[in-house]
């Protein structure tokens, strides 16, 4: 069971051949605690997300996979931008600047255990300009995304550099994604 309706986590697991037999989204409170730490909030978030799809499973039992990505500048989390004044904003940010993108990957196994990962990826945008940032708001690629931004698309050209996982920017770090499951006994 994917405790995520995010295409893009669906896509990468069917990249490495993985096919949830269910998908199911945690519908949870995201906002951050006061003082919350990025690596925190997105070890919180993973696991309720996970525990919130197996409290409410009443099928057979099953693996519960839930991720959540945050992206984050020093201590500061930027938002899932939502508009276009969030992509500008999280732009203006980033341009010319190394951010952390951390994926807290949770894993419910059926005796209702907890495991998870945590993935930090280093990514280095060079100095955008003006046309090309509203070039981009103006795509609309940014909305819905952490950050405002979506690596595996028009943003890509952004990146003067990344150290970790692409796939982690992408939304689910697929080497420690895959361990979790084999760890739980999952064919992968």
């Amino acid at each position: 069971m994917l405790a995520s309706e995010s295409p893009r986590r669906k896509a990468l697991l069917a990249q490495v051949g993985i096919y949830p037999d269910h998908i199911s989204a945690a519908s949870i409170d995201e906002t951050p605690r006061k003082a919350e730490a990025p690596r925190v909030y997105a070890e919180r978030l993973a696991a309720e997300k996970a525990r919130a799809v197996a409290d409410r499973w009443d099928g057979a039992p099953a693996l519960f996979l839930a991720a959540d990505t945050v992206v984050a500048c020093g201590r500061r989390i930027l938002p899932k931008a939502e508009t276009d004044e969030d992509v500008a904003a999280c732009l203006k940010l980033l341009s010319g600047r190394a951010h952390q993108v951390i994926t807290a990957v949770a894993l419910v196994k059926p005796d209702g255990s907890l495991r998870r990962r945590t993935i930090l990826t280093r990514v280095m945008f060079r100095r955008l300009d003006a046309v090309e940032m509203q070039t981009y708001i103006d795509s609309r690629e940014g909305i819905g995304k952490a950050g405002g931004y979506a690596i595996q698309g028009r943003a890509e050209i952004f990146v003067r550099g990344l150290n970790g996982s692409y796939s982690n920017v992408v939304g689910l770090p697929l080497a420690e994604t895959v361990s979790l499951l084999r760890g739980a006994q999952y064919p992968c």
